[in-house]
């Protein structure tokens, strides 16, 4: 059984940086399409960084530029870091994954962490 468990979140103030940690347990996730997604209140679930097993990375739009997904195999570990953040980027993120030959992508994913709340105040 795959455990995916994010850590790292936390309160911060706008423009500062967090970096944000999902360890797995039960699998190694070196070759898994591995995704960052974001719930702020109210709103809907939005993924917003992707990394697949070649380590191609892709991000939406209001996060690229800011915002880099990356994977350490020797920890198991995928990591977001943050930067430049904005009361906008106010959310539970959560760190989804699976193998997969297609595209990498939510759909996909099998296994979801619980999530972590980051807050950015003004």
């Amino acid at each position: 059984e795959v455990q995916l468990v994010e850590s790292g979140g936390g309160s911060v103030q706008a423009g500062g940086s967090l970096r944000l940690s999902c360890t797995s347990s039960g699998a190694t996730i070196t070759n898994y399409c591995m995704i960052w997604l974001r719930q702020a209140p109210g709103q809907e679930r939005e993924g917003i960084a992707s990394i697949d097993a070649d380590g191609n990375t892709n991000y939406e739009a209001s996060v690229k530029g800011r915002f880099s997904i990356s994977r350490d195999d020797a920890k198991n570990r995928l990591y977001l870091r943050m930067n430049g953040l904005q009361p906008e980027d106010t959310a539970m993120y959560y760190c989804w994954g699976d193998k997969t030959s297609t595209e990498c992508a939510q759909r996909i994913a099998n296994y979801r962490g619980q999530g972590i709340q980051v807050t950015v105040s003004s």
